[in-house]
């Protein structure tokens, strides 16, 4: 193959091995990983794949080294990416805020299993869903992606690096288990036919350039690595520079901004399925693997004359907030089945309000809800 050898058409692979496709056709050019379980198809398809393309696969020491190692490539000019699971998910968690801070592109495939500890290393959890929002330490916006199938697998990581680029900021793809050993058909289009996005780059020179200066979206563009620039990148409070400012005055507008460059883009940002949500009176709620039954049940519902909706959440994180609050207002309430005790049902039940039910369909993990549980939490509301 030559060094530019992406994969086009059809295909029958797992979502892990389409995550890893993705990448690549999004120009990811370097991997730095450590090997867990559900996820270690993701590394093995880029040692395989990476050499044929001219990119570098590395694997690391630990997880904490696997993410410090985006952050150098990334910074050095290259698309990078990682995969893990659960327990390296929490040890990326530190150098994730290094990357927050830093403003660093980058993409993190998180292939989901159950938990804690070790937990159930091959079978699926979604158990992660809250720790990519608030798994590292201070106040962030962050983006986290959900796939309900090799096919989007392929395709959110694509869209995870777009967002990375365009918003400077590790991304997630919150996979899980089922969805990474899925085996279904993907379709690879043609590159041209692919769009992708690039890191604003600055047309100040150097000496003139200030590295977390931003734009008028709140985004400081960045540089070509070795074109001259002279620059410090830190995981202190820093000003405009990137040199250390601890002061008050320097931290709360930056911090700030770390939030609102996300909040202040959501709308750009959001993605989500609706399915017969005009007449809904009971709307299900549901991500991942999850959707997929979520969506069985609605369609029984609708056959047996109920007016059952469904949202299915493809951009977790930022939560669809305002979507939620619009449907509060006319429907009688919602069900959210994850394979966790609870967790985006928080999110729902805060945006919803105390007027509206919301009922959590709660599956411990390791396997993936019995329509039934969904369809009696459907009565329950409907009663």
């Amino acid at each position: 193959m030559s060094r530019e050898a992406v994969l086009t058409g059809e295909h029958f692979m797992t979502g892990d091995e389409a995550a890893a496709e993705g990448g690549l056709a999004a120009g990811c050019r370097f991997f730095g990983g450590y090997p867990i379980t559900p996820a270690t198809e993701v590394a093995e398809r880029m040692a395989e794949r990476l050499p044929e393309v001219g990119g570098i696969y590395i694997q690391m020491e630990d997880e904490m080294a696997s993410m410090n190692a985006l952050l150098g490539a990334s910074w050095g000019g290259v698309k990078a990416m990682t995969s893990t699971s659960g327990p390296g998910f929490s040890l990326m968690m530190e150098n994730f805020g290094l990357g927050i801070m830093t403003e660093t592109p980058c993409v993190v495939v998180n292939v989901q299993r159950g938990g804690p500890s070790t937990g159930l290393p091959t079978l699926v959890g979604q158990q992660d869903m809250m720790q990519a929002k608030w798994g590292s330490h201070g106040d962030y916006g962050v983006i986290a992606l959900a796939p309900n199938s090799p096919q989007e697998a392929f395709d959110f990581t694509i869209h995870a690096f777009n967002f990375s680029e365009q918003y400077r900021l590790p991304v997630f793809v919150m996979m899980d288990e089922s969805v990474g050993h899925m085996t279904e058909k993907v379709v690879i289009p043609p590159a041209d036919q692919i769009k992708l996005v690039s890191r604003p780059i600055t047309k100040d020179k150097p000496g003139k350039y200030l590295p977390f200066k931003p734009d008028k979206n709140l985004i400081p563009p960045m540089i070509e690595f070795g074109e001259g620039y002279r620059i410090h990148v830190t995981g202190l409070t820093h000003d405009e520079r990137g040199y250390p400012d601890v002061s008050p005055e320097a931290h709360r507008p930056l911090v700030r901004r770390l939030v609102e460059k996300i909040e202040k883009n959501a709308d750009k940002i959001y993605m989500f399925d609706e399915h017969t949500l005009d007449d809904a009176e009971v709307v299900l709620i549901s991500y991942g693997i999850t959707s997929r039954i979520a969506q069985q049940v609605a369609n029984e519902c609708r056959a047996e004359g109920k007016k059952i909706g469904h949202l299915r959440l493809i951009t977790c994180w930022p939560f669809p907030f305002a979507k939620v609050r619009e449907l509060a207002d006319r429907v009688k309430g919602f069900v959210v089945p994850e394979i966790n005790m609870g967790q985006m049902s928080l999110e729902v039940e805060r945006a919803a309000g105390r007027g509206v039910p919301t009922i959590c369909v709660p599956n411990g993990g390791g396997e993936v809800h019995d329509p039934e549980e969904i369809h009696q939490a459907v009565r329950e509301v409907t009663r």
